[in-house]
């Protein structure tokens, strides 16, 4: 059983990442950014999930600078925009991040969308990355298990996570299975489906058997599922309230309660029609 906020999955490739952190998108750059992640790393939160369209990485680096906690022990993640795949407008946008970041390697690069045409180029760029040590692990998000196929068809290294949209009403059992099958840490972004399903009677009635909440639910059965998860949020209860998942496991009649939840409904586009 997971029990704190330094928990870490293995990737396939050796590195560990914590199976816990703070999405940061549509967090404004500067104070908004720069205060959340302080909350969060203060809090424990040592994974932190920023992207080069949030337009917040600045403000990432800056609270990691200002954290007092060394560089070594938060897992930093940033992702390569659509308009910036293809191999060499890749690794320009890496180094665009890593000044904005302000740091000298990264943890996790993914690739943000499987942009037709592009993302096997993309992935050649992320590859040279990884060999030459600037980044430590390399992986996709949205990829289906269609791209994934195709991707390793032209490829070298396997992607060693893959962030979808994952929640109780999407939850992917197909491409889950899959990426387990392929040693691919799968990792939930929008596990709370945007706030939709923090009123679901399901959810808060097993909210009520637990003392929690029904996001500390949704996201204990990330956890369970062997799913990497990092809802956002701004506010510092929010921030410490959904970390505090570790003193309670979830049965497996609760859990296949949460399962039956699923309409394979999306927030986001389809990269099937991407």
């Amino acid at each position: 059983m997971l029990t704190s906020l330094k928990d870490c999955t293995m990737l396939h490739n050796g590195v560990k990442m914590p199976w816990f952190g703070l999405g940061v998108y549509k967090a404004e750059n500067g104070k908004e950014v720069v205060d959340s992640v302080k909350i969060a790393l203060k809090n424990g939160y040592r994974s932190i999930d920023t992207a080069t369209l949030y337009e917040n990485e600045e403000g990432v680096g800056l609270a990691i600078k200002e954290s007092g906690i060394a560089r070594e022990e938060i897992f930093v993640t940033t992702k390569v925009w659509n308009t910036d795949q293809g191999y060499e407008s890749t690794l320009a946008a890496f180094d665009l991040s890593m000044n904005k970041l302000g740091l000298d390697y990264l943890d996790l690069y993914l690739i943000h969308w499987p942009i037709k045409d592009q993302y096997i180029e993309t992935w050649r760029a992320c590859e040279k990355l990884y060999k030459d040590g600037r980044v430590r692990a390399i992986g996709v998000s949205n990829f289906n298990i269609s791209h994934i196929e195709n991707l390793m068809a032209h490829s070298e290294i396997m992607p060693m996570v893959n962030q979808v949209e994952y929640h109780p009403c999407l939850t992917q059992i197909e491409l889950h299975e899959y990426c387990k099958n392929q040693n691919i840490q799968l990792q939930a972004w929008s596990p709370l489906m945007r706030g939709q399903l923090l009123d679901n009677g399901t959810l808060l009635q097993i909210g009520k058997k637990y003392n929690k909440s029904t996001s500390q639910v949704i996201l204990r059965w990330d956890l369970q599922n062997e799913v990497v998860t990092i809802p956002k949020s701004t506010k510092e209860s929010r921030i410490i309230e959904n970390a505090n998942i570790f003193d309670f496991k979830l049965s497996k009649e609760d859990m296949d309660q949460i399962h039956s939840l699923n309409e394979n409904r999306r927030t986001g586009r389809n990269p099937a029609d991407f």
